[in-house]
């Protein structure tokens, strides 16, 4: 693994080995305590499972679900990160064979100067195999590639019996897995077949669109020549610019792209860092009117139009993980990372919350709107085609809770989803409406686990 502070897990700093510790996710909203178990093997883990005790266990990578996804009130947590090795590489056929442990920014720094590439990301590197499969994690490119499991091509799962099975797409208990959120056993290894790049820099086109249609119009009139699109949104501008947004498009760079003096050097894997975030930050930090000045600042400085211009992966990627521990900035009391979907022919029931958030002013600056292509196969996997909309929301705002149960059932009536890696406090019985496949789910999981060997707070809170 990489030293990188950054890629640190999310729990107190000053536990070793085996111990009980303080854990939550991304967010910070809802910590809870758990048994904390590092497996250095594949026999350790196998006997960490049978030594969970009757709170059961859930697998953990780096922290990064934003909700409780990866903690385990009163149980066992078993920490993946220290089995990190990268097995075997196909450079020619374009494939790894990795633990689930391995980080996509390890994955990256070994990947890169071979000329591949991770086949989907999300907004942070700082993600295991592990945790890719088990959230199915999407990126800018679902609208070409779908979601992480569609890249998978075998994994180790080691089950509530203490048995490895070698899983294979096509089959239940790989779709049960791919989104399962950990609770159908724990990934040892997976097998991911790679994207082709000849250059580690990003051709980026950037625009603005004055509004939330001219958005949507943009992005299905255009996706189609791009493999990666996003744009981020204001969701606190009102009236005639309400969902005003900048555009960022691009793909991988052709080698012929670059200057004479970038040539030499294509594929090396640079990433740049600013200071970490202080661990304590004044509360109310983020108001209405800092957010509303951000945002007013960061649609202004963006170019009206601008194509062709070069980027770091890093930087077109991942933003954020330039800022360690970023997730401060929200004070103590945390914060909501919200995200739904809604399917193509739904635009109205966008349109109604996105004007709602606006009106309701939450303080967002970190909110993004993207277009899903094909669902993927994962029972409990989020994506289906659609638009879908994610955005922060510092936890401390008043009324916060009724106002998402209401947006909730919004989504639900609209036949969309809320995105359970990054839910923090969804009520159970909008579940099934927004998951069709849950009762199956359940039932593979009730014949893999009887006794509720894995376990988690999200999956308490669900009845998953």
């Amino acid at each position: 693994m990489s030293a990188d502070t950054d890629s640190a897990p999310e729990y107190a700093p000053d536990v070793m080995g085996l111990d009980h510790t303080t854990v939550t996710g991304w967010g910070r909203t809802a910590p809870t305590a758990a048994r904390l178990i590092r497996p250095r093997s594949y026999e350790e883990a196998a006997a960490a499972v049978r030594d969970c005790g009757e709170r059961g266990g859930i697998p953990r990578g780096l922290g990064r679900a934003y909700g409780d996804a990866a903690q385990n009130a009163g149980g066992a947590v078993l920490d993946m990160t220290g089995l990190d090795r990268v097995h075997a590489i196909d450079a020619d056929g374009g494939t790894v064979l990795c633990d689930a442990g391995v980080s996509l920014h390890r994955l990256m720094e070994v990947l890169l100067p071979l000329g591949w590439f991770v086949p989907v990301t999300p907004g942070t590197r700082y993600v295991t195999v592990g945790g890719a499969i088990g959230a199915d994690i999407h990126g800018k490119n679902h609208h070409v590639s779908g979601s992480f499991a569609r890249h998978v091509l075998a994994l180790e799962l080691l089950t509530a019996d203490g048995e490895i099975h070698t899983v294979i797409p096509g089959t239940p208990l790989f779709d049960a897995t791919a989104g399962g959120m950990g609770l159908t056993g724990v990934i040892l290894t997976a097998t991911i077949r790679l994207q082709p790049v000849e250059t580690s820099l990003m051709s980026v086109d950037t625009e603005r669109a004055t509004d939330l249609d001219d958005l949507m119009a943009r992005l299905a009139a255009t996706d189609h020549r791009y493999r990666y699109s996003v744009a981020w949104i204001d969701l606190l501008a009102r009236g005639a610019a309400t969902g005003r947004a900048v555009l960022t498009r691009g793909d991988h760079a052709p080698l012929d792209a670059l200057p004479a003096r970038l040539r030499r050097d294509a594929l090396s894997f640079r990433t740049s860092r600013l200071p970490s975030a202080p661990a304590v930050l004044p509360e109310g930090l983020l108001s209405r009117t800092t957010v509303g000045l951000f945002n007013e600042l960061w649609y202004r400085k963006a170019p009206r139009s601008r194509t062709g211009r070069l980027q770091r992966i890093s930087a077109f990627f991942h933003p954020l993980d330039g800022v360690p521990h970023w997730n401060r900035v929200y004070g103590r009391g945390g914060f909501v990372q919200y995200q739904f979907v809604v399917g193509y022919g739904q635009e109205d029931a966008l349109r109604r919350i996105v004007r709602r958030i606006s009106e309701r002013r939450c303080p967002s600056f970190l909110a993004v709107l993207k277009r899903f292509g094909e669902s993927d196969p994962g029972w409990l996997s989020f994506p289906v085609p659609g638009w879908t909309l994610a955005l922060d929301i510092p936890a401390g705002l008043p009324g916060l809770g009724a106002f998402l149960d209401e947006l909730d059932e919004e989504v639900a009536a609209a036949g969309g989803r809320v995105y359970l890696a990054k839910d923090a406090r969804l009520r159970p019985e909008l579940l099934p409406a927004m998951y069709p496949r849950l009762d199956d789910f359940r039932a593979l999981r009730a014949e893999l686990d009887p006794h509720g060997v894995f376990v988690s707070d999200l999956a308490r809170r669900l009845h998953l």
